[in-house]
């Protein structure tokens, strides 16, 4: 836990949180790590398991905390280096999705050394609003919306102090959905509602006025509940940009549906926040798995996970084999 992004904090509290939880079993011997840097030296101290990574943003997911203990021979939980990477950046994803027909948003890419005026001309063509992101970070950070053509310039300086890399996103208005993926099935979808309309930093971690709804599907779509044509739809896309981006154990997608019943998703979290304000736990517990049980199964998981790779190693068949 902690890191060296600008989720530190965040991750210090999810850190914590699972800490707690698997000490409570007293069959598992937990050990706090803090990352103060990409060496993490410490890990050598110890003969671990299974290391639990509640690193977010880069280095914890984006792959780099994952090459890590591969090389030292440590299982960890969650998904594996490529698939971090690539669900990391979401430009990538976006692509992935587009390749196998999961919608997503318009977009282009943008950086700080492009010209003002090829950048206006690229968000002409989307539509004001457009959403600035920075292309591999997490938990809203360094997002800027422009709804009006002067604010493109501070846009694109804001975002672009956190990323060289920088989404330029078409902005769909309508209901944010978050669905967690557990093993290969979706939980109960949440519907996030802000104060001022858009999920960022503050309404995720400081605001007292964000709240989060479990959705139910009913037959007249409300403020509590989503068709079951639609919550069936939204589910299902989770679980498909889950595997397409090739994710293991579980994982968050953000989405959009708009006013027409038209859903859009976003990205795909690969280490989502295990907070109390965080929308797994959440979407957990509404499916009845209490904090301690969602995170004694994804370490027997992967650990399950891990004795599957290593008995191909061993019979030799690491290439044909399917897990």
């Amino acid at each position: 836990m902690g890191g060296i992004s600008p989720e530190r904090e965040i991750s210090l509290q999810s850190g914590k949180a699972v800490a707690n939880a698997l000490s409570k079993d007293n069959n598992n011997n937990v050990i706090k790590i803090i990352v103060n840097d990409d060496m993490v030296n410490e890990l050598d101290n110890y003969k671990i398991d299974v290391a639990f990574i509640a690193l977010h943003g880069y280095f914890g997911e984006d792959g780099g905390i994952q090459g890590i203990l591969e090389s030292k021979g440590i299982p960890y939980t969650g998904s594996g280096v490529f698939a971090s990477r690539l669900a990391m950046n979401k430009s990538e994803s976006k692509n992935v999705f587009r390749r196998n027909n999961i919608p997503t948003p318009e977009y282009f890419n943008a950086s700080m050394v492009q010209s003002m005026s090829v950048i206006t001309d690229s968000v002409k063509k989307l539509k004001l609003p457009v959403i600035t992101k920075p292309v591999s970070n997490g938990s809203s950070i360094g997002i800027s919306i422009i709804k009006e053509y002067a604010g493109i310039k501070d846009a694109i300086k804001h975002t672009g102090s956190y990323s060289k890399e920088i989404l330029v996103e078409e902005c769909i208005e309508g209901r944010e959905l978050a669905v967690s993926v557990l093993g290969d099935k979706a939980l109960p979808v949440i519907e996030i509602k802000t104060a001022t309309g858009v999920y960022d930093y503050d309404a995720k971690y400081k605001s007292d006025n964000t709240q989060y709804i479990i959705l139910e599907p009913g037959d007249k779509t409300s403020e509590c509940t989503l068709s079951h044509a639609i919550y069936d739809r939204v589910q299902d896309l989770a679980v498909r940009a889950h595997k397409h981006l090739g994710c293991r154990t579980f994982s968050r997608a953000d989405m959009i549906l708009d006013k027409n019943g038209n859903i859009y998703v976003l990205e795909v979290n690969t280490i989502p926040g295990f907070t109390e304000r965080s929308l797994l736990p959440k979407a957990a517990a509404a499916a009845n798995i209490s904090f301690a049980e969602l995170c004694n199964s994804i370490v027997n998981a992967d650990c399950k996970y891990e004795r599957s790779v290593q008995a191909c190693i061993h019979d030799n068949n690491v290439v044909n084999a399917k897990i």
